[in-house]
């Protein structure tokens, strides 16, 4: 693994940063920034900006006009656009796009890709329909939506909720289990049009974040017809075709959540330097002081584990138990320090008088989304164990 930063990837992430400070971060005080993500009206003038920057869609295939940045590159660039949480949406690096443009340039039939992945790349939105009320979610084998064969399609129906950026998608990705046919009970993706006749946006989802555009909405699938040609991948090749889309999402969120933390980190800094209590500047405290380090220490490993992660992907692993530790090891230290910038600021960093407070009840929800903490120690340990039963150690 090499660890120097290639000057094209160096320079690229400069432009980000730059870009983050002097046109997205002006935005932050927007009232068009809702508790459901930014309008649509603010989203479309950020993407606009972002186009302008020459770091818009950064992951995207360079046939559609994005970057086609590797994993590993991707890590430099995500984070500088998580350091405002409105700068993956202007970078259109954000999720749920980000992880289904991947998922598309992987699994997208050529008809597929031009009509979903070449406007998705260009700045179009997306959602991705797999969680489920008291069914699939953390546990994907409990999905409850069915995709009945019906001649040569099926016919859909379902309920979903927690689903990213629903409104406003101009295509939805569903999973489903298919009833009948050869292809019984198992799971299956389907890409179709958002307006198409049988989904329906049940109600719009209240949140700790703020930063996905179209909010988290519940959704109805009824009678909702579709065809061979909208099946994503091949039939019954579902959850095979989501690893493909949630490893590299976990570290996705990695990248631009830390840049998110490392604000957060940059602000304490800035308040303990110029605070003075008890006779010297608040940094000097060594209770403070060791939060501060703590921070350091944080960002640091967070940012080794999630470029290894990385790093394999782009040699062709499937990376699953490090980008697992990794979405662990980095959700958590992002919270860590998040919380010690808010413990350092004092009453302001529980206000919006600083950027601190929003990205805290932004970054909460990391420990659960893509798996909880839990869900993915459970996994590495049965995968430990086993090992060990079998001397593969």
């Amino acid at each position: 693994m090499e660890f120097s930063t290639p000057p094209h990837i160096a320079e690229l992430a400069d432009k980000a940063r730059s870009f983050i400070r002097e046109k997205v971060i002006p935005f932050e005080k927007d009232p068009r920034w809702t508790e459901h993500g930014p309008t649509e009206e603010l989203r479309r003038e950020l993407t606009d900006l972002g186009r302008a920057s020459g770091v818009f869609a950064p992951h995207a295939p360079k046939e559609f006009g994005g970057l086609g940045l590797g994993h590993l590159e991707r890590a430099f660039v995500f984070e500088e656009a998580g350091y405002s949480l409105l700068g993956p949406t202007a970078l259109h690096c954000g999720a749920p796009d980000e992880g289904n443009t991947h998922l598309l340039e992987v699994a997208a039939s050529p008809t597929q890709r031009e009509q979903f992945l070449a406007p998705l790349a260009k700045g179009a939105r997306s959602c991705f329909a797999m969680t489920e009320p008291d069914g699939a979610g953390a546990d994907p084998s409990l999905l409850a939506t069915t995709a009945k064969v019906d001649g040569n399609g099926y016919v859909i129906n379902g309920r979903k909720w927690f689903i990213t950026g629903a409104e406003g998608a101009e295509f939805t990705i569903i999973m489903a289990k298919i009833e009948g046919g050869p292809e019984d009970g198992k799971a299956t993706m389907f890409i179709v049009p958002s307006d198409r006749a049988g989904i329906k946006l049940v109600r719009q989802m209240d949140t700790l974040d703020t930063a996905f555009a179209g909010g988290h909405w519940e959704m109805e699938f009824e009678d909702l017809k579709v065809d061979q040609s909208d099946v994503l991948g091949a039939a019954g090749q579902g959850f095979k075709q989501a690893q493909v889309r949630l490893a590299p999402a976990r570290l996705t969120h990695c990248m631009r959540w830390l840049g998110a933390a490392r604000r957060a980190h940059d602000t304490a800094l800035a308040y303990a330097n110029k605070r003075v209590v008890f006779g010297q500047p608040l940094g000097k405290h060594e209770g403070v002081g060791f939060m501060l380090a703590d921070n350091e220490m944080d960002i640091r490993t967070a940012r080794l584990s999630l470029m290894q992660a990385a790093w394999l992907l782009d040699q062709g692993e499937t990376a699953a138990e490090e980008s697992s530790m990794a979405k662990v090891q980095c959700s958590e230290a992002i919270w860590r320090i998040v919380d010690n910038a808010v413990q350092i600021l004092g009453g302001i960093g529980t206000s919006s008088d600083a950027p601190v407070e929003r990205i805290f009840r932004e970054v909460r929800g990391f420990r659960i989304y893509d798996g909880p903490s839990e869900v993915h120690r459970w996994s590495l340990a049965r995968k430990a164990l086993k090992r060990a039963a079998t001397g593969d150690v």
